[in-house]
């Protein structure tokens, strides 16, 4: 029988019980799917997403095709080169779904724990998860991995995974992050997509150095052969643990995947057609004409025409504003006025093209017309440091009349020029800095490039600027990229229909510091850094839209580099046997999802 006091003493200890539980975390609820804003679009007992075929058969060979060359198995380092494919060998503790903005499902970690403000993040790790040589994936193996990619990795790794307080092991299955700064809305999705490693292949194998032995991961796949800077072949693991987990159902069907290495895309191409590769990517609108027809007359062959949900990337030839002839916008605003998109898109690609004119474009994430309330709200603090016209103008490229000599563009091209102090003499743009006539290289990595901006270098000319188009091999190209070794280089920036931490990797002046990051104009603008703090941390859709609008208007405004164009779908051309799920994901359609009809 309890006496008077013994309940109240009761009730004091369940309630230390309970906050203690809360504390840790043991009380927290073990959930299998974590969304960014919302909930999950699939329910806890999900059979399959929606974008697969759950009955595709498993088994046949895919031959893809690749430009350049590899030297490298590792793809968590910024030397060498790393083999196409290597995303199949690697597991993460969370997969991401295709079909929705941004939500990750139970994977290495069969469930997991959140602090209401995610603050920390608990994983349970399945027991079940196996590496390849058949030893179990531990809480090891994942603090290994995130010590291992935090202070050796590539760039946006370390800086994401420095953003971690403290990696506590709990007990025998069990890892917690804890997160330090504000910005952390998003980081326990980043940690949950942290690729894991196996910590005794990595005992043998210095993680630092660029290494040729195949490695040893959880995923789907084994590395088969290789024959380096050549072919790279994988073999569809038959004892990988995860097949029959909701998410990889109709996933990862083909037995062996290989990719074959070309030097360029002429002679790629060649191969798709002599039936030496199974799928063709194209992007020339003209090229796609030629393949759509050779399809229709061919019966090995199925061209396909995918819609994409996403934004569309940014091809750009961005300028590298660590050189001092870029550093000054007029003169970025001056060489994007003399490009002459119309007359590119009519003459080389049968005006197929749309001219892309956002960083997020076609999507809800782009900035059109005037900036909102909400924009100009987040920009005002820094209008001294950013161009006026942008509260005031919808920002637009020039519009040049497409005879590839557009003399108004031209001449408004060179007053812009002169304005920045530059003098023209002699038939020679000369810079008042140096006193030499103006000469810019671009680096590119393909002949079609090549292709694409030679008539830009004629309008140059006639401006007085000499331009060179350098073609690199794959090694020196990717090598000169990561030190920012250019004047100006064609590249383009995806983009997800939630945007986050990669766009500090992308924009931040930390980044533009930092080789082998994806900030290759060099941007350092304390306007961008502030939005992408309130983007990684926004809470709700409309913040991150807001905000996302308004980082893109400053990117436009700051005339990084002459965009270029877009279509929103996917060509592609396949052998007879290739099949594709009839329902695309958000990416268009994913190469884990399809399978072979015969073989």
């Amino acid at each position: 029988m309890l006496t008077p006091s013994q309940p109240v003493k009761a009730l004091a200890i369940l309630v230390l019980a309970a906050s203690f539980l809360l504390f840790t975390g043991i009380a927290a609820r073990a959930d299998t799917a974590l969304a960014m804003h919302g909930a999950p679009k699939y329910a806890q007992d999900f059979q399959h997403f929606d974008y697969v075929n759950p009955k595709a058969p498993k088994g046949g060979t895919l031959n893809l095709g690749v430009i350049g060359s590899f030297n490298s198995l590792n793809p968590f380092l910024i030397k060498g080169v790393p083999a196409k494919g290597l995303r199949l060998v690697y597991q993460s503790l969370l997969s991401r779904s295709r079909d929705e903005p941004f939500t990750l499902y139970a994977n290495l970690a069969r469930t997991f724990e959140i602090a209401p403000d995610r603050r920390w993040i608990t994983f349970t790790i399945d027991e079940r998860a196996r590496f390849s040589n058949g030893k179990p994936v531990t809480i090891d193996d994942v603090y290994f991995s995130f010590e291992t990619l935090r202070t050796k990795g590539r760039p946006n790794h370390r800086n994401y995974y420095n953003q971690v307080a403290k990696a506590e092991k709990l007990n025998g299955n069990q890892i917690r992050f804890t997160f330090k700064g504000e910005q952390i809305w998003e980081l326990p999705l980043i940690i949950g997509l942290m690729p894991i490693v196996s910590e005794d292949f990595f005992d043998k194998i210095p993680f630092s150095e660029t290494s040729l032995v195949p490695p040893i991961g959880s995923g789907p796949y084994l590395v088969e052969a290789i024959d380096p800077g050549r072919q790279i072949q994988y073999r569809r693991n038959p004892e990988f643990w995860g097949a029959d987990l909701p998410h990889n159902r109709g996933r990862y069907n083909v037995d062996l995947i290989s990719y074959d290495y070309f030097r360029d895309r002429d002679i790629a191409l060649e191969a798709f057609k002599s039936g030496q590769l199974d799928v063709w990517f194209e992007t020339d609108p003209g090229q796609w004409k030629e393949l759509q027809e050779l399809a229709t007359e061919n019966a090995n062959l199925s061209s396909h025409i995918v819609p994409m949900k996403i934004p569309a990337p940014m091809l750009s030839v961005a300028f590298n504003t660590r050189r001092s002839l870029f550093s000054d916008p007029k003169i970025r605003e001056a060489l994007i006025t003399a490009f002459d998109f119309n007359w590119i898109n009519k003459s080389l690609f049968h005006g197929l093209y749309q001219r892309t004119s956002s960083y997020f474009q076609s999507s809800e994430l782009a900035a059109t017309g005037l900036p909102s309330p909400q924009e100009i709200a987040l920009l005002k603090p820094f209008s001294k440091d950013l161009d006026p016209r942008l509260f005031t103008q919808a920002y637009q490229l020039p519009q040049s009349d497409g005879s590839g000599r557009d003399r108004t563009l031209l001449r408004l091209a060179k007053q812009k020029f002169k304005e920045a102090g530059f003098r023209y003499k002699d038939g020679l743009m000369i810079n008042p800095d140096t006193k030499q006539p103006v000469e810019i290289e671009i680096l590119v990595k393909a002949a079609e490039e090549i292709r694409l901006l030679s008539s830009y270098q004629k309008s140059l000319k006639r401006l007085g600027i000499d331009l060179r188009l350098r073609l690199m091999d794959s090694a020196g190209y990717q090598n000169r990229l990561n030190r920012y070794d250019y004047d100006m280089v064609v590249t383009d920036w995806g983009q997800s229909l939630s945007p986050g931490n990669e766009q500090e990797f992308y924009w931040s002046k930390n980044a533009a510091k930092t080789e082998g990051t994806r900030n290759y104009p060099g941007i350092e603008s304390d306007a961008v850094d502030h939005l992408i703090n309130i983007i990684r941390d926004a809470r709700d859709r409309e913040t991150l839209v807001q905000a996302t609008r308004a980082l893109d208007r400053v990117l436009l405004w700051g005339q990084y580099g002459i965009p270029l164009y877009h279509v929103n779908e996917q060509w592609l051309v396949t052998s007879p046997t290739v099949r594709l799920p009839t329902q695309p994901s958000f990416w268009g359609t994913r190469r884990d999802l399809w399978w072979q009809a015969a073989y």
